[in-house]
């Protein structure tokens, strides 16, 4: 929590002024992205890695652009669930367990305000993953600029407010920091594998299909897919739009429902 920011919108309130929503979730998002970048480590996992991944990838599948084709959208998929499902399930989780949560509920700065500039953040991070793996996919592996770039932003909203939900509804179920890590990997790895990240998911057993089409991940990288390669427009992924709007809107009633802003040990 911004020990500024509080102190701002508390001499504010002393002083009879309100504080306008926007400035506060505006101080509060600045000051996520300011103690993101000052985490090495967060910077490495939410931006490094999966363009580790994808030059691996792309060395190994070098001078087959049919296969670059599948993993380009795949790790695009990846990213936008590491940088909001993963990120929000942990960061929520030391939040609540740290006692930060309380303490921010009982300061003038609307929580609204705390938790949309949490949401900010993590909405930053998948922008500039999706811009830097477009980018790298055209730049350096001759993979074609996304045809559809409409279809593109919506499958990108869409698939954030999917995975961000469902990473706040996941911290609910987390007992305490220590564990997180635990927690989100025992759902994070197996989804990445088994929706088709890297290889194309068609072509799995019957099994391992139809685990996929239950799952989100495998209907955003659908539908990031059609956008950037095959030039599939909105009209053609409407099944993989809802899909992903289904899992959104139960992900936000399990996410509001179970909200805490209580540490669960004493």
């Amino acid at each position: 929590m911004s020990e500024h920011a509080v102190r701002t919108v508390r001499s504010a309130a002393a002083g009879g002024r309100p504080v306008a929503w926007h400035r506060a979730a505006w101080r509060q998002y600045r000051l996520e992205r300011r103690m993101f970048w000052r985490n090495p480590t967060a910077a490495f996992f939410n931006f490094l890695l999966p363009l580790i991944f994808l030059a691996l990838f792309g060395a190994i599948f070098a001078g087959q652009p049919d296969t670059l084709q599948v993993i380009v959208p795949g790790i695009a998929g990846m990213a936008v669930m590491s940088t909001t499902f993963s990120a929000l399930a942990m960061n929520l989780t030391f939040l609540r367990e740290a006692g930060i949560l309380k303490r921010v509920r009982g300061t003038p700065l609307p929580t609204s305000a705390y938790l949309a500039g949490i949401g900010g953040s993590a909405i930053a991070n998948t922008a500039i993953q999706i811009a830097l793996i477009t980018a790298a996919g055209a730049l350096v592996f001759g993979i074609d600029w996304p045809r559809e770039w409409g279809a593109l932003v919506v499958f990108v909203v869409v698939g954030v407010w999917c995975f961000a939900t469902l990473g706040v509804a996941l911290s609910h179920a987390i007992p305490n920091f220590e564990s997180a890590p635990a927690y989100v990997n025992a759902v994070f790895l197996p989804v990445i594998f088994i929706s088709g990240v890297f290889y194309d998911a068609d072509n799995a057993p019957r099994i391992l299909r139809d685990a996929a089409e239950a799952l989100p991940l495998k209907h955003l990288i659908d539908g990031l897919s059609g956008a950037m390669v095959t030039g599939h427009g909105l009209a053609q992924e409407t099944t993989a739009l809802g899909v992903l709007a289904l899992w959104g809107a139960v992900g936000t009633v399990l996410a509001v429902r179970g909200f805490s802003w209580d540490a669960r040990r004493a």
